[in-house]
C-alpha cells in the first residue's frame, strides 16, 4: 500500500475527502518524524514500535576497490514488530 491508496481508503472509510485524510496522515507522519529527529521512541500496540540507533563511527571497505574508508557514525530509525502483528502475518490461512 502507498500513500495514495492509504488516502483512498481512509476518506471512504471515515466519509471524508482525499484533502482530509492527507491532512490527517501528513500530521501523524510529521509528529513521528519529529519525535524521532528529537531521540524519542514511537510504540503502536498490536503493530510495533520505531527508535533511532545510533552506530559509532568503523573503519569499512570499499567492495568494489578493496579500498580502506571511514564510515562516519549515524543515526538510523530501527522497527520492531509486536508479537500480535508477527502472529497475525503468519497465521496459516
Amino acid at each position: 500500500m502507498n500513500k495514495s491508496q492509504l488516502l483512498r481508503e481512509l476518506s471512504e472509510m471515515w466519509g471524508i475527502t482525499e484533502k482530509q485524510a492527507k491532512l490527517c496522515v501528513d500530521v501523524l507522519f510529521d509528529t513521528m518524524a519529529e519525535t524521532l529527529v528529537e531521540g524519542g521512541r514511537i510504540e503502536i500496540r498490536g503493530f510495533g514500535s520505531l527508535k533511532v540507533k545510533e552506530y559509532q563511527s568503523y573503519q569499512g571497505r570499499n567492495p568494489n576497490t578493496g579500498e580502506l574508508v571511514q564510515v562516519p557514525e549515524k543515526r538510523l530509525p530501527v522497527f520492531k514488530m509486536s508479537s500480535i502483528l508477527r502472529e497475525r502475518i503468519n497465521k496459516k490461512p
